[in-house]
């Protein structure tokens, strides 16, 4: 009998710490996430730098979303501009999130991370006819390089002791390049090429691809880890079922 009691009481309190674990945030608890216009990962179904919610699409929008959905937490959406102060709000502000974000080992220690969300890469873009030519960034070095504040692909060109020209917003530099302001853009692509085409602009040419990179949901360094640790079970079981790549195929 008391054997079958203390059963009973291990079952009991096994049950108590499950259910403590998975109720260990608030009722009301929510994440305050934050994108941009980074096509097509993330953007404005009406391409201004403003929505909300449902006025937000693109691969990794559909994919944090659904992670959100299977992980049972709260969030609100926002898409805003520009992406240096949604950086800041993210590194100040408990609970805020941000995509996508590329992962680096200096902003490492900055975020927690859920992802990768997508993969993608590093290039030097130069205008339609140029015959620019470098083999490395050191030989690019000479000449002036477009590229967007707090970026990450502008945040590795400072660290190598470059200086890039930097714009409030990615889409100021096609005109810049077209226009002779720039020799070279330094830019996520396909996210390049797709701002390009908007503007009306195709044929750029790929001078160099200096780097391979992967997006993330980064959140401020206070979130609880059992958000982390839910959202990334939820996105580790989306990409095995092949979730992702039927998203990213929807838009790509």
């Amino acid at each position: 009998m008391l054997n079958l009691f203390n059963r009973t009481l291990l079952l009991l309190g096994l049950i108590l710490a499950a259910t403590t674990a998975r109720a260990e945030l608030p009722a009301d608890y929510k994440v305050v996430l934050l994108t941009e216009n980074f096509p097509p990962f993330n953007m404005a179904v009406d391409d201004k730098n403003f929505a909300r919610d449902d006025g937000i699409d693109g691969i990794s929008a559909d994919v944090v979303r659904e992670m959100f959905k299977r992980a049972g937490i709260g969030y609100t959406l926002s898409l805003r501009f520009p992406w240096d102060r949604l950086y800041r709000l993210t590194l100040d502000k408990p609970n805020y999130g941000l995509f996508s974000t590329t992962f680096t080992p200096e902003r490492q220690p900055q975020f927690k991370w859920v992802g990768p969300l997508a993969k993608t890469g590093w290039v030097l873009l130069a205008a339609p006819g140029n015959s620019i030519q470098v083999k490395t960034l050191k030989d690019a070095e000479q000449y002036t390089i477009g590229a967007y504040k707090n970026d990450a692909v502008s945040q590795h060109l400072e660290s190598q002791g470059m200086k890039p020209v930097n714009a409030l917003r990615d889409q100021e530099n096609v005109k810049k390049l077209t226009g002779g302001k720039i020799d070279l853009w330094a830019t996520t692509d396909p996210v390049g090429r797709y701002l390009a085409k908007q503007e009306g602009v195709t044929g750029l040419t790929t001078v160099l691809r200096f780097n391979d990179a992967e997006l993330y949901l980064a959140l401020n360094k206070d979130t609880p880890d059992e958000v982390i640790q839910r959202l990334q079970k939820a996105l580790d079981e989306m990409r095995a079922e092949g979730f992702i790549d039927d998203i990213t195929a929807n838009y790509l």
